[in-house]
């Protein structure tokens, strides 16, 4: 593998200094990749910010063509970026091949887009026109559950715009982003486009440095607001996309043996790694015990393994840390409801918790409460839609949801009630470039995706021009 280097100015450079990548199907070493230091970071941002007025001024369909040539090169560096995502996070590779290819969709939405001029108003007293300009340098923040399609949630709207960017992957998933920058290096002019890698000690300084004008932050909701916090001084833009706790209201009328895979599999995607999977299943007690069952049953049969194997459904956890979180919410959980799988990590190396579900519990346990980030699923009973909705909203967290129902109508009711910025209806976690995603409440920020994730990498500028 590699070597792997970082991207500044248009050069690909080692870092100041080398960290460790972690295998978790294995718990060994990986690879050694650079560590970039405080004064590579200054290099990159000041390499973005003199590249910046010639990227802006750059006509916006030449800007097109470089993100249309950057998704010919991810999507053609498809058989390295999947088996790299594979080995650094964790998913089966045709989960990894399937974000490398969302990715290059992602880039090619993007460049579809346009930013026109607008007449707000043109009469005999005056005429208004409204434009959107780009911002500046931007810092981009990836989190380590997708590391390709997250960047590309991020990337190509702020470069469509016209802004510069600095890029920094998590520090326990920076070898395809890594990748990435080496790939695009020669479609972009030097410096619009850096990549650094940190040992998790440089995000603060990137929020707070005086020359980035926005960051675009996913990750945990405690960091979240740190960056927000450490952007105030400056008083700089900022997109959060935070932590969930999603609910799936699973109604009665709804059958279990249909509705199972599909709830299923939106917690358990990623092994449950995921802002969006759902999170906790409240289920009408007509049908709770056959869901419950299904559930289970399912659970039983994913098969957990190395994801470059053949047939693995599941992979592990992502690191260490977040490992013995969700162990330990399990192990709480064991006292306050029934565990019917799972139930603990499974043998040998690597960080793989056998996919659990827990019936018979509350709102209060820990396991409810909290976001596990992990292949754990709370089922509770529920008599009504409209009791299962207020307990769903009692959460500070508002990112998604789901009505499962076979009125139509009355999902629909219930799904204006959800406090949430996205509610899907007999689905969860689906997600399109051109649907805006965003959360409520401590889940986020602003807007990705669609012309409102753009508008976000942009400022209005109206000129009011006097006719009389």
């Amino acid at each position: 593998m590699g070597p792997y280097k970082l991207l500044i100015d248009g050069q690909l450079l080692d870092g100041d200094a080398t960290m460790s990548v972690i295998n978790p199907a294995t718990e060994e070493v990986l690879v050694e990749c650079p560590r970039a230091s405080k004064a590579q970071l200054d290099q990159a941002v000041a390499a973005a910010k003199r590249a910046f007025p010639a990227w802006a001024a750059t006509p916006i369909d030449e800007r097109r063509k470089a993100l249309l040539a950057m998704a010919d090169a991810i999507q053609g560096d498809l058989e390295t970026l999947s088996r790299t995502l594979v080995q650094e996070q964790g998913k089966p590779l045709q989960d990894a091949m399937g974000e490398v290819f969302g990715a290059a969709a992602f880039f090619r939405y993007f460049a579809s887009l346009d930013l026109p001029e607008k007449v707000i108003e043109d009469s005999d007293a005056r005429k208004v026109i409204s434009r959107r300009r780009p911002l500046g340098v931007v810092g981009a923040i990836v989190p380590w559950n997708f590391p390709i399609i997250l960047m590309a949630f991020k990337v190509p709207a702020a470069l469509l715009a016209g802004n510069t960017v600095i890029l920094k992957p998590a520090a326990t998933t920076p070898l395809t982003t890594l990748r990435i920058g080496e790939l695009v290096k020669d479609i972009l002019p030097p410096g619009v486009l850096n990549v650094i890698s940190d040992a998790n000690d440089l995000g603060g300084a990137i929020t707070a440095h005086p020359d980035i004008r926005k960051v675009s932050f996913t990750g945990s909701t405690e960091t979240g607001k740190k960056v927000m916090a450490g952007a105030a001084e400056a008083l700089k833009r900022v997109t959060l996309e935070l932590g969930g706790n999603d609910a799936a209201i699973v109604l009665d009328g709804v059958d279990p043996k249909e509705a199972a895979p599909k709830i299923f599999g939106a917690a358990f995607q990623n092994s449950g790694q995921v802002c969006i999977a759902v999170k906790r299943a409240y289920v009408h007690e007509s049908i709770y015990d056959a869901m419950c069952d299904e559930l289970a049953r399912l659970a039983d049969a994913a098969v957990m393994g190395d994801g470059l194997q053949q047939g693995v459904t599941l992979g592990p956890l992502q690191n260490k840390s977040q490992f013995e979180k969700v162990l330990g919410l399990i192990e709480d959980a064991k006292t306050k409801g029934k565990v019917i799988a799972g139930g603990g990590r499974a043998e040998g190396k690597g960080y793989f918790i056998r996919p659990t579900i827990v019936r018979d519990i509350e709102d209060g346990a820990r396991l409810v409460d909290e976001e596990q980030f992990g292949p754990v699923l709370p089922v509770i009973k529920i008599k009504d839609g409209e009791d299962a909705v207020r307990r769903a909203n009692a959460s500070e967290y508002g990112l998604g949801g789901s009505i499962w129902a076979k009125d139509l109508d009355r999902a629909l009711d219930l799904a204006g009630r959800m406090d949430t910025g996205t509610v899907w209806i007999n689905k969860h976690a689906e997600l399109a470039p051109n649907i805006p995603f965003g959360g409520a409440k401590f889940s986020g920020v602003g807007n990705e995706l669609g012309e409102e994730g753009l508008a976000e990498f942009t400022q209005q500028h109206v000129i009011n021009m006097a006719k009389a």
